[in-house]
């Protein structure tokens, strides 16, 4: 019997490469272990049939960010939703599926209570520091469902005339979307803001999804899928 040995150690003798050349390989998702993909270099191997896909890349594997199509649940629910079972089959991104994607993903911009909507998980200290640190700067539109009877001026002072929290809010844009939904574009929103703004016209909200933050759209998104933030898209 071959005692059994990393991987990484394995692969760099079969394909005449270095240790650490061999890490990316595997790291990339370029290597399949009897057939199965195996991402980590210190898999231990004997015997089993070991392949490196023929367009294999040393290219350092790069942070992503995950737009997620979150069913209203609290932001630990919808983490546990990120796997490679539920990524949207029509991603445009072309970006091949890895474990390590779904590790160290930082929430950023939290929805609205008992919203769902576009939700932004990344690994990406540049989109963290955007969506959490810079968020006050982020338009978000929301599409809110609500009941209820609106006033003459209920639109006009959903759009300026408000206050929350014992200050008055900036002006908003916000119009009606059919007879039932309203959509609100705004920066800075804050917990609890929209609910307070429909209350306060007479308005209960029935239903709120988030479909856009900043430049990028939820678009076509289902329903607890996920897709990756494509290179060209900044928000």
């Amino acid at each position: 019997m071959t005692e059994p040995v990393r991987l990484a150690k394995r692969l760099a003798a079969m394909a005449s490469c270095s240790r650490r050349e061999a890490e990316l390989y595997i790291a990339g998702g370029w290597v399949t272990v009897d057939g199965l993909v195996v991402e980590e270099p210190q898999f231990m191997v004997s015997q089993q049939k070991i392949e490196l896909h023929p367009d294999a890349s040393l290219t350092t594997v790069e942070p992503v960010t995950i737009l997620l199509h979150q069913p209203p649940a609290d932001a630990d629910a919808a983490q546990q939703l990120i796997c490679a079972a539920t990524h949207a089959p029509d991603d445009p991104s072309g970006i091949a599926v890895l474990k390590r994607h779904f590790v160290r993903l930082t929430p950023c911009a939290p929805l609205q209570a008992n919203a769902g909507g576009l939700a932004v998980f990344t690994q990406d200290w540049r989109v963290a520091r955007k969506l959490v640190d810079d968020l006050a700067t982020v338009e978000q539109e929301y599409i809110v469902e609500v009941t209820g009877e609106l006033g003459a001026d209920g639109l006009k002072r959903l759009n300026h005339g408000l206050s929350f929290n014992g200050r008055a809010l900036p002006p908003i844009k916000v119009s009606w979307q059919n007879e039932t939904r309203l959509r609100f574009a705004l920066k800075g929103v804050q917990p609890g803001q929209i609910a307070h703004m429909c209350r306060s016209v007479g308005l209960d909200v029935v239903t709120m999804k988030r479909i856009r933050i900043g430049r990028v759209s939820m678009a076509k998104l289902q329903p607890g899928s996920w897709r990756y933030l494509m290179p060209h898209e900044r928000f």
